[in-house]
């Protein structure tokens, strides 16, 4: 039987710490050299199991202050389009949903320019909003070109998210995202239990398969409960 590394057994009691609350957002763990002598390691593992929390984004260096928990807002990349389902559970939280609208109307002239059909063509609408241990932190409104994903509006969306459902059915290739900051109207802020004055993120995302254009969604994230991250490898600079 395969040992558990020794950096491992410190990143998990680190976690067991944070998510247990009793190392609480912004709260300071102990420095590299009590967690060495504590463990019986050398300063490097500790340093390791340290560095890969911080890349996970458990933890967060201050120079000359020391290593802090961050305030692990519910975190989404603009990379990738990754099934916030998933996200929320990946965090070790409950995930569910509330189906505000599941219908097929007639594209206006945002749906269809967002979405490449003609005015008036029938498209797939939904607007659901996904919780986080009971907390809305995204009220997602997704409109589909039922030609690329027919069943879309027959989904128990209880068992499945839309993301799932539409990545089934046609393996995404390429996104799009546009963000910006925005208020919302008070049907917007009700579903999503905040002010409507409070500050929220907008990002308008389209997603194809290959050469279609399968889907145009609108995501309003509460400003104090999301954030948004991308990165880029492999460049110089």
């Amino acid at each position: 039987m395969t040992s558990t590394p020794r950096y491992k057994q410190i990143e998990e009691h680190l976690l067991e710490r944070i998510n247990s609350g009793a190392y609480p957002a912004h709260h300071q763990i102990p420095p590299e050299e009590q967690l060495a002598r504590d463990f019986g390691v050398s300063r490097m593992t500790a340093n390791k199991a340290i560095r890969d929390l911080v890349q996970q984004g458990y933890l967060i260096r201050q120079a000359g202050l020391g290593t802090f928990v961050t305030d692990r807002k519910a975190e989404s990349s603009l990379q990738e389009v990754l099934n916030i389902a998933a996200e929320v559970r990946g965090r070790g939280h409950a995930y569910r949903n509330d189906v505000l609208r599941c219908e097929a109307i007639d594209a206006d002239d945002e749906v269809a320019l967002r979405l490449g059909v003609r005015l008036g063509s029938p498209v797939f609408h939904t607007i659901l909003v996904h919780r986080e241990d009971e907390l809305p932190i995204q009220l997602e409104e997704r409109f589909v070109n039922p030609r690329w994903v027919p069943d879309y509006l027959t989904t128990d969306f209880s068992q499945q998210t839309p993301n799932e459902v539409l990545v089934a059915a046609c393996p995404i290739s390429d996104v799009e995202h546009v963000v910006e900051a925005v208020l919302v109207d008070e049907q917007t802020a009700a579903a999503l239990g905040i002010d409507s004055a409070a500050p929220c993120l907008s990002v308008i995302r389209r997603t194809w398969s290959g050469e279609n254009l399968i889907s145009y969604a609108r995501l309003i994230h509460p400003g104090d409960r999301y954030k948004l991250r991308s990165s880029m490898r492999g460049l110089g600079g």
